[in-house]
């Protein structure tokens, strides 16, 4: 993909975020779609291209009554939107469709519409983690986390530190689910999920979704709203149990997707104003800065422990609150997404001065897959 020629026209969550007991899941998604449809000031029939994860496309596009001539169902865990802005750009840029909404929704709290999550017996992770008590995320990355923390000195401490600085900037966010202040001992004395996890250093569980419009640059400059101009995209998947047990080896997903997308958009690490790492749990700001090259993994902790992360620090990340803070329906790449766009368009709750590149970098799959874009307000 040629950097800056496709951009974001149309940004929005759902109405509501939190408890939304009185929505199904396929609501959500259609709330999330017509809020971005306004934002970008379009109406339904001007969609051609679609993309959403979990639920099927053409359900929503049922739902929505939309007919679109291009779609990507893929699915790959919390950084599919992520993927689907890099296939929506190359689909943009291929003449396959001009204007591509991308949706996102979960009741992952209330439950309404959506079918629980299962891990089938004759899987993989059936057959050979789960009958050891390896049944989702609390239980499947403490091994690893518990791992990284004694290979580069990371302390229990600088753990927290995560979500201590990320309540900062989720108490400047008034769409957060958590805003009083935090201390690194409030954290270490919250009740014991999986060692090391506490509950202040897992993510949220809650309701809503947001949606996304990208079109062609030359096109956008006729929104109403300010452009937000993808500078570059990477993607990765890999085994999940290899990704697991092998936290640090180079064919991580992770080392994948990041480096193409900063190759693509032609950027060093020092260019970057603003930092959105997918965070489920409080470890994972601390792979993505090793992972995305920023520093060395022995760094990362007292990095941010120092501050430089935090409001006023050199390098702002997770700036709405991130999945620990500000909320995280089980997905939570949408949500990353859409604060890159709000730093870039300059109206984030706690907007970073002058910022003009965003890196968004997300997760999925149980660190089996991974997606970056570069996002900048200069075309």
């Amino acid at each position: 993909m040629r950097r800056n020629q496709v951009a974001v026209v149309g940004a929005a969550e759902t109405t509501e975020l939190g408890v939304i007991p009185n929505a199904s899941q396929l609501q959500l998604h259609a709330d999330a779609a017509l809020n971005a449809i306004a934002d970008a000031g379009l109406k339904l029939s001007d969609i051609d291209g679609f993309a959403t994860a979990v639920e099927t496309p053409q359900q929503v596009c049922h739902y929505l009554g939309i007919k679109p001539t291009w779609v990507d169902g893929t699915s790959v865990g919390g950084c599919s939107f992520m993927l689907h802005v890099r296939h929506a750009a190359a689909a943009i840029e291929a003449g396959l469709c001009k204007t591509v909404l991308i949706t996102h929704a979960e009741s992952g709290k209330s439950m309404i519409g959506k079918l629980p999550r299962s891990i089938p017996a004759d899987s993989l992770q059936g057959q050979f983690e789960a009958p050891y008590g390896v049944y989702g995320p609390p239980s499947m990355f403490p091994i690893p986390v518990l791992r990284f923390m004694k290979t580069y000195g990371i302390t229990h401490e600088q753990l927290a530190s995560v979500a201590v600085v990320q309540r900062e900037w989720a108490a400047k966010n008034p769409r957060a689910m958590m805003k009083d202040p935090i201390t690194v001992a409030d954290v270490l004395n919250s009740r014991m999920i999986a060692y090391p996890f506490r509950l202040l250093q897992c993510c949220l569980v809650t309701d809503g979704g947001g949606a996304l419009i990208l079109t062609s640059a030359d096109r956008a400059k006729d929104f109403p709203r300010k452009p937000v101009y993808i500078m570059g995209t990477g993607e990765s998947v890999e085994t999940p149990m290899v990704s697991q047990m092998e936290t640090f080896n180079s064919s991580r997903a992770f080392k994948v997707a990041g480096p193409l997308a900063f190759k693509e958009a032609g950027i060093a690490h020092k260019d970057v104003d603003h930092l959105m790492i997918y965070d489920a749990f409080a470890h994972l700001p601390l792979f993505g800065l090793g992972d995305l090259g920023f520093m060395p993994h022995e760094e990362t902790g007292q990095f941010i422990a120092d501050g430089n992360t935090r409001p006023g620090g050199k390098l702002p990340l997770n700036t709405n609150g991130g999945g620990l803070s500000y909320m995280h329906s089980g997905m939570y790449g949408m949500y990353a997404l859409q604060e890159s766009v709000r730093q870039m368009r300059g109206i984030a709750p706690a907007q970073v001065p002058n910022a003009k590149i965003s890196v968004c970098h997300g997760v999925g799959g149980m660190f089996a897959a991974s997606g970056t874009i570069v996002f900048t307000n200069e075309r």
